[in-house]
């Protein structure tokens, strides 16, 4: 019997991963007969996500995808940047080495798929690994910074990023960038030079910031 745990989990990676459209409604019935449960199980799931952003629920209209909006993201790059530099300042003094090895780590992964997409010319096999890698790489930069209240809001924030970007992020034309901005926010992190880290993870987030 799959549980609640297990569902939350699969819609929130459809929901990030391009499996709704934007806007598009959320079908609680239709999700109940593909999951085999009650709808009072599904209806349990789809408002967790509502507490999180990655659906949108209206009295007698019920759950949709979030539409498509550049105030939106540059909104959420905004919190992004505020957010993650500020907990891998706090993981650079309080991670130590073993934070330090984590991140190298996250980084030798996340470079190495990045390196074969640049000259894949079938990206399709690589989707759901770069997603994974790429956020691992970054929830692991804040891993060590001792708030979990940031860590949480860190999370939220950047399902709700990575939802708005689903569709055109899938066509990796940032690539070569992102290889650059990953090397040097790992760089200067290691380095222990913390305004640096903040400059490289705003630079990194900067193409989405619109104003």
């Amino acid at each position: 019997m799959i549980h609640n745990a297990d569902i939350y989990q699969t819609l929130m990676h459809r929901l990030m991963m391009n499996g709704f459209q934007h806007g598009q409604k959320v079908r609680a019935e239709h999700l109940r007969q593909e999951f085999g449960c009650s709808a009072s199980t599904i209806r349990e799931v789809l408002f967790r996500l509502a507490t999180v952003g990655l659906v949108e629920f209206r009295e007698q209209r019920g759950f949709r995808v979030p539409e498509k909006s550049p105030q939106v993201l540059n909104e959420l790059t905004h919190l992004r940047v505020l957010l993650e530099a500020e907990g891998t300042v706090m993981s650079i003094r309080l991670g130590g080495v073993a934070w330090e090895a984590r991140l190298t780590a996250a980084h030798h992964q996340l470079s190495h798929l990045e390196m074969r997409l640049q000259t894949a010319t079938d990206r399709d096999p690589f989707v759901d690994l770069w997603f994974d890698a790429e956020r691992q790489f970054h929830q692991t930069l804040i891993s060590a910074c001792g708030s979990e209240s940031l860590r949480d809001t860190h999370h939220q924030v950047y399902c709700r990023f990575r939802q708005q970007l689903m569709v055109e992020d899938r066509a990796f034309d940032f690539i070569s960038g992102n290889i650059q901005h990953h090397q040097q926010i790992l760089d200067a992190a290691l380095s222990g030079d913390e305004a640096l880290t903040r400059q490289k993870i705003h630079d990194h987030l900067a193409r989405h910031l619109t104003a």
